[in-house]
């Protein structure tokens, strides 16, 4: 079974090249939801996302890294990633990590 735990810690591997902080850390991450595929025991995911800024020059290349972690999860048959701006992002969505990494007090 996946859960939205798996699925967040995998995203983990995907580093914003900006900031150098994951993006589950920095708050960019806002649903996961994980749905039956048609064939058993296998599974959709659906992952909405956002970005520090509108126009994020480093967004493509986090979407494309997010997609691909979250197909290489053992039963994941589709994964759908969209980037939505609303509610927009704002350092409070950032970890404690995340801003020990950025030294964010």
């Amino acid at each position: 079974m996946i859960t939205e735990d798996h699925v967040r810690e995998q995203l983990k591997q995907v580093i914003d090249p900006e900031l150098f902080v994951n993006i589950v850390d920095l708050g960019l991450i806002y649903v996961v939801d994980i749905q039956p595929a048609e064939e058993e025991g296998k599974f959709k995911v659906n992952v909405e996302m956002t970005m520090t800024s509108p126009m994020c020059p480093a967004g493509p290349q986090l979407v494309a890294n997010s997609r691909q972690v979250v197909e290489a999860i053992e039963g994941v048959t589709a994964v759908d990633i969209k980037v939505v701006m609303d509610p927009p992002w704002t350092p409070d969505r950032m970890t404690e990590d995340a801003r020990d990494q950025l030294g964010i007090f």
